[in-house]
């Protein structure tokens, strides 16, 4: 059975992912559900989960399959990716190569093949307690979160909201690059 921290954790946590949801679909061209689109490639991100202490969601793009000629040269197109994103901090726990076969109506069948992003953070990563004794302390004007009855428990899942808005960007912004480091490569 989960706490009551990760549960109160979990859903500041989706609020993040959802803030950052609505920055890239107003950026960018938004699709259907927890969608948008750049550069012509479809990008996708999950609500998160909360799984041994830990918040999880995952990020996923769509391979561009229409510029490249073959299976293989998907394949190369994920292992570059791959290759790319291990190197970054922080790595995702998995990547996968996902085939999502897309057939809403019944009568269309799209195949899609995906990059798909894993990332965990514990929940004791998404907040600093020397930093919520700094706001409180300090006075600082602390957005009230309705789950709480004190200053510090606002500061608290305020801080986790931010710090899962703040590394969901990061964490997409590095397959965004990826996408287009090995676009360019494989162009040429």
């Amino acid at each position: 059975m989960p706490s009551l921290k990760g549960l109160l954790f979990s859903q500041y946590a989706a609020e993040g992912l959802n803030k950052l949801l609505e920055e890239m679909q107003s950026q960018y061209k938004p699709k259907k559900g927890r969608r948008f689109n750049h550069g012509n490639i479809t990008y996708e991100i999950s609500r998160p989960n909360l799984k041994d202490n830990c918040i999880e969601f995952e990020i996923s793009s769509k391979i561009p399959q229409d510029e490249l000629g073959s299976a293989e040269d998907m394949k190369t197109y994920f292992e570059g990716i791959k290759e790319i994103l291990f190197k970054e901090t922080p790595a995702p726990v998995s990547i996968e190569m996902e085939n999502i076969v897309w057939d809403s109506r019944r009568d269309t069948e799209k195949e899609r093949e995906y990059v798909k992003l894993l990332y965990r953070y514990p929940l004791n990563d998404l907040f600093d307690n020397q930093e919520i004794i700094k706001q409180t302390e300090a006075g600082s004007e602390v957005k009230r979160a309705a789950s709480t009855f004190t200053q510090q428990g606002s500061a608290v899942l305020n801080m986790v909201t931010q710090k899962i808005l703040d590394v969901g960007r990061q964490n997409l912004e590095s397959l965004i690059n990826a996408n287009k480091a090995i676009r360019a490569e494989m162009a040429n």
